[in-house]
């Protein structure tokens, strides 16, 4: 597009990832590979982490991540899978199972999910905000807003008591 309008738009401005951030991505594209390759746990955790995580692949440049939390997340969201999919599919609209998702989507959400049910010691707010960073470095349109909207949805099911004190406190 040219145009006036283009040049008063500001640029569309990305976060620099933390490490943790990094290994969020990548945890999302381990569990992509197995969804759709069929590949086993073992062998892609390995693969990503001799081969991908901070190395140079085809002259793009991988960068550094979290390496345990990256494990934590493939293997948290394989084991919990099955008790995952049911909460995912309670927050999706009706009419829309998780299995008509986009594996990439999915994966995203599975991550997510996870990450709210397991990990306490990171507030609900920061996972569904790194979240939709992830679902913006893959897609352009609605997928981050579903992706906000089905994990806040999980989050006021998994950690009310969380959300309601932030309120109490005057957080936003």
């Amino acid at each position: 597009m040219t145009g006036k309008a283009d040049l008063d738009r500001p640029e569309k401005t990305v976060r620099p990832a933390n490490k943790r951030g990094v290994a969020r991505l990548v945890a999302v594209q381990a569990l992509y590979q197995m969804d759709v390759g069929g590949a086993p746990l073992t062998s892609v955790v390995s693969e990503f982490t001799a081969f991908r995580l901070g190395k140079e692949i085809d002259g793009a440049q991988y960068r550094d991540a979290d390496e345990q939390w990256f494990k934590q997340i493939v293997a948290g969201v394989v084991e919990d899978q099955k008790f995952l999919d049911p909460y995912i599919h309670t927050a999706l609209t009706e009419g829309w199972p998780l299995k008509r998702i986009d594996s990439l989507l999915r994966a995203i959400l599975r991550s997510g999910s996870y990450e709210l049910l397991r990990r306490k010691d990171v507030p609900a707010k920061v996972i569904i905000s790194e979240y939709i960073d992830v679902a913006k470095a893959f897609f352009e349109d609605d997928e981050p807003g579903l992706v906000n909207g089905v994990l806040d949805r999980l989050a006021h099911e998994l950690r009310n008591a969380e959300l309601d004190s932030g309120k109490a406190d005057g957080a936003s």
